[in-house]
């Protein structure tokens, strides 16, 4: 699975004008699911995501996680983090999950983080989305669980 984790102040996600999901303080965090991955590759970048130390500490240093700060996480689906551009102008999206796949592992990635104690809310699979945030930092971590 891919994600790229931004620590927030705030962000929200809507659809058609509405907001369907947001939080504060904490991580938006968009999620692709790749062919070849599982429920436990979402369960391990769950796992790796709560612990990634993102946040701040008193000093200053980047030396909290989620565990650590109770912040809440916006979980966004976003299949074009898959893209391929290797050749071309126009990005190939096929080593991303079929939909059906991609839908479940991403609510299993969200599911995950909730059941590690996370606030978690959601985008809506598959939809437009318009996605609003306060970027803290700026802080944008890139994870890809087939890079190790």
């Amino acid at each position: 699975m891919r994600a790229l984790v931004q620590r927030v102040k705030a962000a929200r996600v809507e659809v058609a004008g509405e907001t369907i999901g947001a939080c504060g303080a904490g991580m938006l965090i968009l999620v692709c699911a790749m062919q070849g991955d599982s429920p436990d590759t979402a369960q391990a970048l769950a796992q790796k995501i709560y612990k990634l130390r993102i946040f701040r500490d008193t000093a200053g240093k980047m030396n909290l996680a989620l565990k650590d700060t109770g912040g809440s996480a916006l979980v966004v689906s976003q299949f074009t983090l898959a893209a391929d551009t290797r050749s071309g102008n126009r990005p190939g999206f096929s080593s991303a999950a079929p939909p059906n796949e991609g839908e479940q592992l991403y609510l299993h990635f969200a599911q995950a983080l909730r059941d590690l104690g996370v606030t978690v809310e959601t985008g809506q699979f598959g939809a437009e989305m318009a996605v609003h945030l306060v970027n803290d930092g700026p802080v944008t971590i890139w994870l890809d669980t087939a890079a190790g």
